[in-house]
C-alpha cells in the first residue's frame, strides 16, 4: 500500500504553528515596507533614549555603593604593596638558588 503524505494542521485557524497563519498576512497585506520598518531617526532616538536610560540607572547605582574610609583604602592597598614585593624578593631568591644548582650539575 502507498503512503500519503499529509500535512497537518492545526484545528485552531488562529493558532499559528511552524507557518504564519493566514491571518498575519491579512493584517500585513494593506501595509508598505516603509510602514512596517522604523526609519533610520527613529531607531538613532530610541538608541539615544536607551542609552541615556543607562546612565541614568548607572547614577543611581552608583549613589548606593557603600565606600571604604580612606584609612582603609590606604592601608589595604599597602598590605598588597608589601606582599607583592615579598613574593618578587621570594621567587627571585628562588630563581637564584635553582640556577645555581642547575649550573653547578650541568659542570660535573
Amino acid at each position: 500500500s502507498l503512503v500519503q503524505l499529509v500535512e497537518r494542521r492545526s484545528p485552531k485557524p488562529d493558532v499559528e504553528g511552524s507557518s504564519p497563519s493566514g491571518r498575519v498576512f491579512k493584517l500585513n497585506r494593506g501595509k508598505t515596507m516603509a510602514n512596517q520598518t522604523k526609519t533610520k531617526n527613529q531607531v538613532n532616538k530610541n538608541m539615544k533614549d536607551d542609552f541615556i536610560a543607562y546612565l541614568k540607572s548607572v547614577k543611581l547605582e552608583w549613589g548606593k555603593i557603600s565606600w571604604p574610609p580612606k584609612q582603609q583604602v590606604f592601608v589595604e592597598t599597602l598590605y598588597v604593596i608589601v606582599v607583592t614585593f615579598v613574593f618578587t624578593i621570594a621567587i627571585l631568591l628562588m630563581d637564584s638558588i635553582f640556577s645555581g644548582i642547575l649550573k653547578l650539575l650541568h659542570l660535573s
